[in-house]
């Protein structure tokens, strides 16, 4: 079986709260908009947070007939829609694949939370009329494997096709084991990712008993405000990312675009508590120390990192404790920030926008803003990027996500070089 054969990303697509291509996400991140507003959704009034980072102008029926968008939740309408977009991207021709390449073509991707808004309408209707009224579709929307399934009945690959679960770290445990499939010879094409649709009254209700969300009900736009002294907890997004991850030579043969190449992952668990990250870092540390190794880099090499970054008290210094350990003098000499200042904290998706984020700036050279930074924390003393674009040359950059449950993954991209 062929070993740590190369792997390259050669497609990207996006919907999120600052745009519904990864084009538009790019364009957004640079200009450093915010995507929070107040819900639209449902009645937010019963509860203590009015806002969030909500997906604007997303029409199912862009992208399906009225009877299958009727069968298909939200977060898997997200991910059938960004990965339409990441397919057409790379150059794929799904109707005209060859045999092996449709049997070495596989789909991981993952949701944390799956199909809350059916599962939400169910529960109401089974209150009201009984189970024998619940739809014969109830179980197969809510899965949180169901987008991969979608994805690869639509498109007829048949490669490995499954689902990893592990909440806001979700999307970066999909993208590590398409990765790590790849790299060790069990497909040559991966379509990977996360994707989320977490905004009703009981999502929302439930990270606010958990007093994890921001309150900042008279000026949301400002609400997410990671490493600020006066941040208050996240913003809640939803949306989705897709990446198409390929084998090097496959994706050269064919003449792909390729934006970048993954050369290293790492994972960890805290081992400390079901919601709260280590005070010290100490799970971070060890998913960073993992990517560095397997990446064969050091840590000078790297110049930017996408934080997990997500606006929390605990969270942004115990991720800012864990680089300084970590990176020494280095965590002072690159940049750093995170998007989810302007995305909003997207769970099971944030790792693959937060990926094609850095691979872009990796591509680029160009390091995305945190933005709504005003006061600052004397915990929080590394270069943020703070509220404005950098142009800065940028060969290596590492992604960060972490979940409840102790949960670390960090990806580790690099500028492709023939």
């Amino acid at each position: 079986m062929a070993k740590n054969r190369r792997v390259v990303v050669t497609g990207i697509g996006a919907i999120t709260p600052i745009g519904l291509t990864a084009k538009d996400l790019w364009k957004n991140l640079k200009s450093g908009k915010s995507g929070a507003a107040e819900i639209t959704k449902f009645d937010s009034s019963n509860l203590n947070t009015h806002f969030a980072c909500e997906v604007k102008d997303f029409d199912p029926l862009n992208y399906f007939d009225r009877k299958t968008a009727r069968r298909l939740d939200e977060f898997t309408q997200y991910a059938l829609a960004a990965t339409a977009e990441a397919i057409e991207d790379s150059g794929l021709d799904p109707d005209n694949m060859s045999v092996e390449d449709k049997e070495t073509t596989g789909v991981l991707f993952g949701s944390g939370m799956g199909g809350m808004k059916t599962f939400d309408q169910q529960s109401v209707q089974n209150s009201k009329a009984g189970p024998s009224k619940i739809s014969p579709f109830f179980i197969p929307m809510i899965i949180p494997d169901i987008a991969a399934g979608q994805i690869s009945i639509k498109y007829g690959f048949k490669g490995p096709n499954y689902c990893v679960v592990s909440a806001c770290a979700t999307a970066n445990n999909n993208m590590i084991d398409a990765f790590l499939v790849i790299q060790q010879g069990l497909a040559n094409t991966i379509i990977t990712g996360g994707t989320e649709a977490p905004l009703n009254e009981i999502g929302v209700g439930g990270f606010n008993s958990a007093r994890a969300l921001s309150t900042r009900n008279d000026s949301p736009e400002t609400a997410s405000r990671p490493f600020d002294a006066t941040r208050d907890g996240f913003v809640m997004g939803e949306g989705c990312g897709t990446m198409i991850l390929e084998e090097l030579e496959h994706a050269e043969k064919r003449g792909a675009n390729i934006y970048g190449e993954i050369i290293g992952v790492g994972l960890s668990a805290d081992a400390h508590h079901i919601t709260a990250p280590h005070p010290d870092g100490t799970g971070a540390i060890l998913s960073m120390k993992m990517a560095l190794k397997t990446a064969g880099i050091k840590t000078d090499d790297v110049d930017y990192i996408n934080m997990h970054g997500t606006s929390t008290p605990l969270g942004d210094i115990g991720e800012t404790k864990a680089i300084k350990s970590l990176f020494g003098d280095q965590a002072y000499n690159m940049n750093v920030s995170s998007t989810k200042s302007m995305t909003g904290h997207m769970l099971g998706a944030a790792g693959a926008i937060e990926g094609i984020a850095t691979l872009l700036t990796v591509q680029n050279d160009i390091i995305p803003p945190t933005i709504n930074f005003e006061t600052p924390d004397p915990d929080c003393d590394l270069n943020y990027t703070f509220n404005k674009v950098e142009e800065k040359t940028v060969n290596i950059g590492m992604s960060n996500a972490f979940g409840f449950g102790g949960h670390n993954t960090t990806v580790v991209f690099k500028k492709y070089d023939q």
